[in-house]
């Protein structure tokens, strides 16, 4: 049953790795922009959420309702301006500029922010709470209520991108920008969509694993931005349901090495990133879904 109980809680975990993915899936799989700057995206989101909670005095569980449309309208604006203006020169110009936005951003944290680790929500009752299933398994409803918030958000998107106009526009420029743009849809809009809606994810996983966890400036590319990428290429590169199966792969893969070893939870989860990239470099889903 001990066994068993890992393997619960690698699948939950799951659910905060595939947020931690989502954002920057739905980037590359429309844009085939990598965002190296996606982890420190998601601790704005956290930082935001404790402004926000200290000035509005809500619950930790509604500050979503401020801190996901912020961050939206900084994405748009950042793909409009920083990001369009790196794409339209190459790929690999935006790998460069992500990359030194996410170094201005951890300094910017450090200098105006401090050091110091934050979480959100300590002592709330769906934090700390948990309920068991028979005698060995205990399930955390905040681990339960992330997994659940990820598979709305995988579902939701997946429905947007199907079924509302926008969302047809973002799969068409995706697919074949040129013949996009000679249709008369403006793909750099549908770009800064798609980036508002990396970064309300982020936002969100932002919020949850400063729920979860402690998190500082550095969390961002320490955590967030490895386990992300993790997810991301196990489940699929832009394949919207593989950053699910992705994040439950690298989850249980960790809860099962650290049964083996309590020092090689991260180590095996690294380990299974490594096999499926060398076995099966496009993932374990196909790209589908952008």
């Amino acid at each position: 049953m001990v066994w068993v109980n890992d393997i619960i809680q690698g699948i939950l975990i799951g659910g905060l790795y595939a947020l931690f993915a989502t954002g920057l899936s739905l980037m590359f799989g429309v844009m085939k922009v990598i965002n190296l700057a996606h982890g420190d995206l998601a601790i704005i989101g956290g930082y935001l959420a404790v402004g926000v909670i200290a000035v509005t005095h809500i619950p930790v569980l509604w500050s979503f309702v401020l801190v996901v449309p912020l961050m939206a309208a900084g994405g748009y604006v950042l793909q409009r301006t920083v990001l369009q203006a790196a794409l339209d020169r190459s790929v690999l110009t935006t790998l460069l500029v992500t990359f030194g936005l996410s170094v201005v951003i951890e300094n910017a944290l450090l200098q105006f922010v401090n050091a110091n680790s934050h979480s959100l929500g300590a002592g709330s009752a769906i934090i700390t709470s948990s309920f068991p299933i028979g005698s060995q398994i205990t399930v955390a409803y905040l681990l339960l209520l992330i997994f659940a918030v990820a598979v709305v958000v995988l579902a939701g998107l997946q429905y947007f991108l199907s079924r509302s106009r926008y969302g047809r526009l973002i799969r068409a420029v995706a697919d074949d920008r040129e013949a996009a743009q000679l249709s008369g849809i403006s793909y750099r809009h549908v770009f800064g969509i798609a980036a508002a809606i990396a970064f309300s994810t982020a936002a969100l996983a932002g919020i949850a694993y400063g729920m979860y966890s402690q998190f500082s400036p550095t969390t961002g590319t320490d955590t967030i931005l490895l386990f992300a990428f993790a997810a991301v290429v196990i489940g699929g590169l832009g394949s919207l349901w593989g950053t699910l199966l992705g994040g439950v792969v690298l989850g249980v893969a960790q809860a099962i090495g650290a049964q083996i070893n309590g020092s090689d939870e991260f180590l095996a989860g690294y380990i299974v990133f490594l096999a499926v990239l060398v076995l099966r470099p496009q993932g374990l889903i196909a790209r589908r879904e952008t």
